[in-house]
Order: C-alpha cells, then structure tokens, then sequence
C-alpha cells in the first residue's frame, strides 16, 4: 500500500496542500472546524508523517533508542534486564515517547547503528548500557551531539550523564557478611571482563582479601550465562575439599540459579557445605530451595529514572550529570549459612 501523502488529504478533505500542512503541524492559518476535518481525514486514512520530512522541519521523532551489543539468548533470560527495559518503557509512554531496541553482535556495529540512526532521525536521544573500559561509545555519541544518558558509573562518560548505583559498595557488603559468618573461601563468578562494573566487582573482592583474612578470593569472568555459570561452578567444586570455596558469589541470577543446580548434581547441599549469593535479586532467586541470598535493587525504578533523564537531556541538552541511585542491598535467605566446621 502507498504512502499516504499530504495531497491525498487534501483531495479527501477538500481543502488545499497549504491548509492540511497548518492543520497537521498545529499552526493558525485554518479555522477550527477546518483543522478538525483535517485531521478526522487524517486519522481516517492512517496518516503518518515521514521521517526525513519531519528531520528537515525540526521536529522531533519522540523516541529513544537502545541499542544492546550482547548476545540475544543471553539478554532474553535476565529478568534484571526485562526488568529495566519495563521501567525504561513506563518512563517513557508517560511522555508518549517510545523506546527503540535493537541488539546487536558488538560494539562496532552498536556504533554503526548510533550513526544511522541520528542521520536519519530516527530518535531523539539514547540510553546506554554496559559502560566498557575505555569505551568508545562515549566520544561518539558527543561527536553526533546527541543526547544520551548512561545507566553505570560513576564517571568515565565525558560529558553524558548517567543513572548509577555502588556496584563497589555493594559487592563489599556481600563479602564482608560472609566473611562475618566464617567463610575465608570465596569464589566471585564474575561477568564479562571488558564492562566496567565487572572490573570494580572484581577490584572490591581483591581489596579486602587482606583485611578480611580470605585464604582464597577469585574471580572467574564468564558471559552471564547459565551455561558458563555452571561450567565455572562444576570446575570449582571439583577441587579438593580442603581447599575448594565455601561460597560462591555469582554476578547474575541466572548463574546462581545454575550453580545452585550443579551442586546438587555433585552432591555438595547448599548452604550446609557451600554458601550461594547473587549480585541480582529477582523472582527466580526467590522460588528456588533453598531461596538465595541476593543483592536487592529496583530494576524497573532505574528504568524509570534512567528515562527521566534521557527525556531531560532532550529538552534541554546538556543539562543533566550523574544521578547516583541507592546502593542495592543485601536480602539474606536460606542459602548462605556458616561454612561447616
């Protein structure tokens, strides 16, 4: 089917080309009864406006893009991050705003997808998500000088703002209650190596190694998954008794989920024989036995937030900083105890 075009409204409404161009773009130069005609005929024959037209007037696409360079599977599994792509969307619709998604293999093409889509005006402005170290994505989106809001931190964004919470103070307070209930032995499955808040997960467990007196504190990257995740998990408790972890702390709820499941398949009972914390809360360490111990945050609030800000950013460009969000807390449930003995 055709386009509908600003000449098929105006034959329908019997009006002139000038006439439905004030009526749709709100301006005076029809009378009321006149605009309302229009736009019944308007709404009528489905019209709407084209892109590039709408670029060259100014007008804004009244959408936000997303563009996520991990792999689908993975990011289909992760209710964190249904959670916050739900809180991005609320956010969002409440300004008749919506959100655009596309997931992508790398951060080239993540990049690639930035530049077409500024040129062609598909949106407004961008979330990112998944801060790398020496990230390019940052100068990039400066160069195209278009809003973005980036949801980690703190700092490291040049001049984009970001929606944060302490992944440092957080993973400190996870390691300091197990190590508080006796546990020397942890193991950290941690996330990809090249995110930022991997590397100061990571950072936090090796500072207080020492002060915590840990004889075995490592971290072990994966991709998330639950398939690595249990990999990981199958070879650390394939270890000696004596000197395998009595904890394990995952960086995803998927992985504990999957670890949980391994030691059950090795015969090793959580949490009489090994202690099991995940960085994420949702409802999956919740239904499992034992429930798991978890860092509690609010998914959907950050999503929220995260597109206040974006939508601020748009109206007023260069405006907005960091917003640090609170810092997740740890909720204990039956699958951490003292390590036996």
């Amino acid at each position: 089917m055709a386009r509908v075009t600003i000449d098929d409204i105006a034959r329908e409404a019997g009006v002139s080309r000038g006439a439905v161009s004030f009526a749709l773009n709100g301006r005076p130069g029809v009378s009321e009864a006149t605009r309302e005609r229009i736009l019944q005929v308007a709404e009528r024959m489905n019209w709407r406006p084209h892109t590039a037209a709408r670029a060259l007037g100014g007008a804004k696409a009244d959408a936000v893009g997303l563009v996520v360079a991990r792999p689908a599977r993975t990011i289909g599994v992760e209710p964190f991050f249904g959670q916050l792509l739900a809180g991005l969307q609320d956010g969002l619709s409440a300004k008749s705003v919506s959100l655009s998604l596309m997931i992508v293999e790398d951060i080239a093409a993540e990049v690639e997808v930035y530049r077409r889509w500024v040129s062609e005006h598909r949106v407004d402005g961008f979330v990112v998500v998944d801060p790398q170290v020496k990230d390019p994505r940052f100068a990039v989106l400066e160069d195209l000088d278009v809003p973005a809001v980036v949801i980690g931190g703190p700092g490291r964004h040049g001049r984009l703002g970001s929606v944060w919470a302490d992944d440092r103070e957080a993973m400190l307070s996870l390691v300091e209650y197990l190590a508080a209930i006796g546990h020397r032995r942890i193991a950290h499955l941690a996330g990809l190596p090249a995110f930022q808040h991997t590397q100061r997960r990571m950072r936090a467990l090796r500072d207080c190694a020492k002060r915590l007196d840990l004889l075995g504190a490592v971290s072990i990257p994966t991709d998330f998954s639950d398939a690595q995740g249990a990999a990981a998990t199958r070879t650390l408790l394939s270890a000696p008794a004596a000197t395998r972890p009595t904890a394990i702390v995952y960086d995803s709820d998927v992985m504990a989920v999957a670890g949980l499941a391994v030691a059950a398949e090795m015969g090793v009972p959580v949490p009489e024989k090994l202690s099991i914390v995940s960085f994420e809360d949702s409802v999956l360490t919740r239904i499992v036995h034992p429930p798991i111990t978890a860092l509690t945050r609010d998914a959907f609030s950050l999503g929220q937030q995260a597109a206040q800000r974006v939508l601020a950013a748009v109206d007023t460009p260069g405006s907005i900083g960091d917003l640090k969000t609170a810092t997740p807390a740890l909720t204990v449930r039956g699958s951490t105890a003292a390590p036996a003995g």
